[in-house]
């Protein structure tokens, strides 16, 4: 059953002002946790106990206009911050910023619903009333922890469990984190450094950073935007990106796909590949390997050259295209662009 809750836990004087802001907090039980909040920044910790604690701040000239529900939504225990409204000015978007987004009367939105309940729209100036939620949510290890976030920055860091962080507008910082992390934002860069587990991210527009990942599937999908990284090692590593260039170094995965519509790709290798399938539609292709590759090669461009730093057993060769044995051939490597050269170097 919903409920609606205030509590007041802590107050902390705001300086210069006559007023005093209040931090409000809630716990939230079980193995599966939600949160909701269409405007603000929130940061994401490492908790203690069984509970995940939010600690939430309220801002904005309607303020105490919003109101919280904590209850069960589809199983899970979700917090939701309620705007009343169709419309919610949020400054720090900056002027001329907008989402819009469906909103459920239970105040969830996301979450690959059904797309019912009303539109809202967040902007950064306008009509509308003018309130956010921050917060500070700790979360035990162990947990499933979801938060679903319309406008504003979100920050995670050290946190071990399943993790999904769900954004219309705003960056995404995750630091040092376990278990598995996935996240999906609409635009705004994505930054992740330190990951043991599986990795997945999608973003409409927007730069993707990953550094220091070790675990299962590394999969980044971004529509617009480009894509870089360090010390990558996955069972899957899988790039696609709509435009953009990619540029990862340090890699180990022994199944690697790269798929750009617009863009560079260059990537380095530190073990051999099982399976290493490159494709851009515009853009140079540069894969620097260990002197120890074997694979068999197709490689294939419709405008640029060919050059590959390996002893090759030739098959095939024409002007735009070569096919070959290198090594003890165990692998398959396949590069295709439609304009660009490709080079495949030894490091």
């Amino acid at each position: 059953m919903n409920r609606s809750i205030t509590c007041m836990a802590v107050a902390a004087l705001v300086v210069g002002a006559a007023s005093v802001e209040a931090q409000e907090e809630f716990r939230l039980s079980g193995s599966e946790v939600a949160v909701y909040n269409l405007a603000g920044h929130v940061s994401m910790v490492v908790g203690s106990g069984s509970d995940v604690v939010v600690r939430l701040t309220r801002g904005g000239d309607d303020a105490a206009r919003l109101s919280v529900e904590v209850g069960r939504v589809n199983g899970t225990e979700a917090l939701r911050v309620i705007y009343p409204g169709d419309a919610v000015v949020y400054p720090s978007m900056g002027r001329g910023s907008t989402t819009q987004l469906s909103v459920r009367a239970d105040g969830t939105f996301g979450d690959g619903g059904d797309g019912r309940g009303e539109r809202v729209r967040v902007g950064g100036s306008g009509q509308g009333i003018e309130a956010w939620a921050d917060m500070v949510v700790e979360v035990p290890a162990g947990k499933g922890f979801s938060l679903y976030l319309a406008a504003g920055e979100a920050e995670a860091r050290g946190i071990d469990g399943a993790t999904r962080i769900d954004t219309g507008s705003g960056s995404v910082e995750a630091t040092d984190m376990a278990g598995s992390l996935n996240v999906d934002s609409g635009s705004g860069s994505v930054r992740v450094v330190g990951m043991q587990g599986s990795l997945d991210i999608d973003t409409g527009s927007g730069s993707v950073h990953v550094e220091a990942v070790d675990g299962g599937e590394v999969i980044i999908d971004t529509g617009s935007g480009r894509i870089e990284g360090s010390q990558i090692r996955g069972t899957l590593l899988g790039v696609d990106t709509g435009s953009g260039s990619v540029e990862l170094g340090g890699v180990t995965a022994p199944e690697i796909i790269v798929d750009t519509g617009s863009g560079s790709v260059t990537l380095d290798l530190l073990a051999d590949v099982e399976d290493l399938d490159v494709d851009t539609g515009s853009g140079s292709v540069t894969i620097r390997a260990p002197a120890s590759l074997g694979a068999e090669v197709e490689l294939d461009t419709g405008s640029g050259g060919i050059d590959v730093d390996f002893e090759v057993e030739v098959r095939s060769v024409r002007r735009d295209s070569m096919t070959g044995r290198i090594g003890d051939g165990r692998g398959s490597i396949r590069i295709d662009t439609g304009s660009g050269s490709i080079r495949l170097i030894r490091n």
